[in-house]
């Protein structure tokens, strides 16, 4: 087998809106009630396919879910009576943010040799915790080769599970046995600590995890409280390099010896606070990017555009490329995309992708891309998905057959009716 890391991206769907349903995620609370533009978020996510596809060689992505969830819209009893909020459940989007489809444990790193997938269940949040049985439709069939792959049920109420945004990998290379790190939360002030500890204790026993070379690290409460309301908010790894906030940890130095106990070979890429407070790595996204290992062995970051437009978060990113480039560090570059759409709801190119180590030949083909299948896929978001979708749309039996004809035409010619 020839493994390699593939990022499983979520097709933004043809119901992205701005109802502001996600407690702790400073830009989704700010944003509600805006007007939203679903067709330029999916085109937005689609060029930031096609940009790692060159760049890596493969590429994945996961569909939009059924929107509107009928059986919520039923199980609330929802009418006009009810809140605009809870009205909104059904339609929400939010399956876009692959980075809470599972969490992955590679083949290297379990005891059976298999690749094994836990869908989050995503408790904490209503509109969210709709998600996890048609996600696990999506994998048992993209991950269907049970020699090479093993799917589970999500962790049981009430340990919340938020999947890959609060997990991390360190490794000497993508196909080697690595570490894996689980990031949980206890207490974010007014915002909710979405992982719990004995959930992730768990996904690590269901992967068959060796406890030796698995670590345990407790999420800055401080960042939750700002609004880091997932780890990827303020941390990501790849390879043997932890890039991370200074503030990131509840004990940043304890986490660090933990890790360099399991894994000497850690890398830390640390932006102190004095040069990028935490409040604008959170605004800004600068830790919810894509950290790649390119074919040469070099590394790139892709940040999402407002890291650009920030003078502080750009000027540490210019000095440490001078520095890198100079004394051989091992981010070489730092490459921005427009996901403002994404952005706006909450998300940066990290919670878009889902990593996933694994040979390309043993996923089922009609989730990986090319750029034939990126053409088509782009073909049927201009021209069905919706322009702009405004607060009074929600809950519309013009935009709910808009929507499902949508997405129906995209199952078609993919050639996946079966998740219809």
């Amino acid at each position: 087998m020839s493994l390699t890391e593939i990022n499983f991206d979520g097709i933004v769907g043809p119901s992205h809106n701005y109802a502001g349903l996600s407690l702790g995620n400073i830009a989704s609370a700010s944003h509600a009630g805006d007007p939203s533009y679903p067709r330029a978020a999916a085109l937005q996510g689609m060029a930031k396919m096609r940009g790692n596809l060159a760049r890596l060689g493969v590429q994945g992505f996961l569909l939009p879910l059924p929107r509107p969830n009928q059986a919520l819209t039923s199980a609330l009893a929802l009418d006009d009576s009810a809140p605009p909020q809870l009205r909104a459940a059904p339609w929400s989007a939010s399956s876009m943010w692959t980075a809470n489809a599972a969490t992955v444990s590679p083949a290297p790193d379990t005891a059976d040799g298999r690749c094994h997938l836990t869908p989050a269940n995503l408790v904490t949040m209503l509109h969210r915790a709709q998600e996890w049985p048609d996600t696990k439709r999506q994998l048992d069939i993209a991950f269907g080769d049970t020699r090479h792959f093993a799917i589970h049920d999500a962790v049981p109420p009430s340990f919340g599970d938020e999947g890959a945004a609060n997990h991390m990998r360190l490794c000497e290379s993508h196909d080697a046995a690595g570490v894996e790190v689980f990031v949980y939360g206890k207490t974010g002030g007014a915002f909710p600590a979405r992982q719990h500890e004995q959930a992730s204790r768990l996904v690590a026993r269901a992967h068959g995890l060796d406890p030796a070379r698995t670590v345990f690290i407790e999420q800055n409460p401080e960042a939750i409280a700002a609004g880091a309301f997932h780890n990827d908010v303020v941390a990501v790894a790849n390879g043997p390099v932890l890039f991370t906030h200074a503030e990131a940890f509840a004990d940043q130095a304890g986490a660090y010896a933990a890790l360099r106990a399991v894994f000497p070979a850690l890398e830390v890429v640390e932006v102190p606070s004095g040069a990028v407070t935490l409040q604008e790595a959170i605004r800004t996204y600068l830790f919810n990017a894509q950290l790649l290992t390119l074919p040469d062995g070099s590394m790139a970051l892709i940040v999402p555009e407002e890291c650009r437009e920030s003078p502080s978060v750009w000027a540490w990113a210019q000095a440490m490329l001078a520095s890198n480039n100079g004394l051989g560090g091992p981010i070489r570059q730092v490459i921005p995309v427009d996901v403002k759409q994404s952005m706006a709801n909450g998300g940066g190119p990290a919670c878009l992708r889902l990593r996933v180590v694994c040979d390309p030949a043993t996923v089922d083909p009609r989730f990986l891309l090319d750029e034939a299948k990126a053409d088509v896929i782009e073909g049927i978001i201009a021209a069905h998905w919706p322009r702009q979708i405004d607060p009074s749309d929600i809950g519309t039996d013009d935009l709910a057959s808009s929507v499902i004809a949508a997405r129906g035409a995209l199952l078609d010619a993919l050639n996946l009716a079966q998740l219809g």
